[in-house]
């Protein structure tokens, strides 16, 4: 590990080298600076882990210097110890409220002043590891996602088009069966569908900027995902809409509004396993979140399905993270999580104490600068 550096400023050349001679002898590297500009230079030429910063110099003083410093992004980490004649505790109040770490007033004891350096030095080097292990358990999170994906996405495209395949032989041997063939046709139909479906969903992923909004009437909204829900799962009235708020306005994005509310719709039909469709039972309410800084609408999706699953609870927003077992699933709700958050909401999901899981999506009412389609 190289030797730490720290940059002493001081316009007394005495003090400068007392402090020099000091922390040499500990094995730091030792960079020095007689004004406030000389700092300022040194610092972008020859980037310190530490400043030692005299408060009381000619032309910029300490607390000029650190301001500086503190308000460029590449050198505010940089610890700041002040050096001062002054014992006050208003004068220490202004030198932590610009962004120093530490005071040491003179007369300098260079003994207190090792260990002050040295205890910073370690919050710096514990600082640099924490920074080092987030970014590795970034790059491979990143990577585990990129796996699971690439692996899902292989699974479930080569699961429908083997069912696709599968359906066309069908009809080829049973072209003189009109009501066959039609049968055999519409399989294959939903298949196609389906890999459409996939399809649209990894492209909404990987949207990186904000989509235009439009103003819309809620009921139009939640009458198109329901809509939407009824198709994908060949079924109607499981859906009980409970709508506390009446029919109001909102900026919204009517596909990615429909498809995220649809998708939570799914899970929650998902979630009752192989009950028969009239025993599956979905409430969708809405109100006002409360506590909101901004106006936010409040969409509950309740089921009394068999709950979330323990062993997937940590990862249940990952791609293609699932316990079904149906070809094709496994992305609902990272894609509604991922379509509420590029509209400025979010996407919690909880257990319910009576059996079931709530699934709890927000949504501002104004989306700050709207921007029209």
């Amino acid at each position: 590990m190289p030797a730490p550096k720290i940059l002493v400023v001081d316009d007394q050349l005495i003090n400068v080298q007392l402090l020099k001679r000091k922390l040499e002898r500990e094995g730091i590297t030792v960079i020095s600076a007689y004004s406030g500009q000389e700092a300022l230079d040194a610092v972008a030429a020859d980037k310190p882990d530490l400043i030692l910063l005299d408060v009381m110099m000619p032309e910029m003083d300490g607390i000029e210097v650190c301001t500086r410093l503190q308000s460029r992004e590449e050198t505010r980490s940089i610890p700041v110890i002040f050096i001062t004649a002054r014992n006050s505790k208003e004068g220490k109040i202004e030198g932590l409220a610009v962004g120093a770490v530490d005071y040491i007033t003179k007369p300098i004891d260079l003994d207190e002043t090792l260990a002050r350096v040295q205890t910073q030095l370690r919050f710096v080097h514990i600082n640099r590891e924490m920074v080092d292990l987030q970014r590795r358990l970034a790059e491979a999170r990143r990577a585990a996602t990129v796996g699971a994906v690439t692996q899902g996405i292989a699974h479930n495209l080569n699961n429908l088009l083997g069912v696709v395949i599968g359906y066309l032989d069908l009809i080829k041997s049973g072209a003189d069966k009109p009501d066959a063939v039609r049968r055999n046709a519409d399989a294959v139909e939903r298949a196609v569908q389906r890999i459409v479906s996939i399809i649209k969903q990894l492209s909404s992923m990987v949207v990186k900027t904000r989509l235009p909004t439009e103003r819309f009437k809620l009921s139009e909204l939640l009458d198109g995902a329901i809509k939407r829900f009824e198709q994908e799962v060949e079924t109607t009235g499981a859906v009980t809409l409970q709508n506390e708020i009446g029919d109001l306005d909102i900026d919204s994005h009517v596909e990615v509004f429909e498809s995220a509310i649809s998708a939570l719709l799914c899970n929650a039909w998902e979630a009752y396993g192989h009950l028969p469709a009239g025993e599956r039972h979905i409430v969708l309410k809405t109100s006002m979140k409360p506590d909101a800084e901004v106006p936010t609408l409040e969409l509950r999706i309740e089921d009394s399905g068999r709950g979330i699953d323990p062993t997937i609870r940590d990862q249940m927003f990952e791609p293609f993270i699932s316990t079904k077992h149906t070809v094709g699933v496994g992305m609902g709700l990272t894609v509604a999580r991922h379509a509420l958050r590029n509209m400025s909401g979010d996407l919690i999901l909880k257990d319910l104490e009576q059996g079931g899981t709530v699934a709890i999506a927000h949504h501002p009412i104004n989306r700050p600068e709207r921007n029209r389609a």
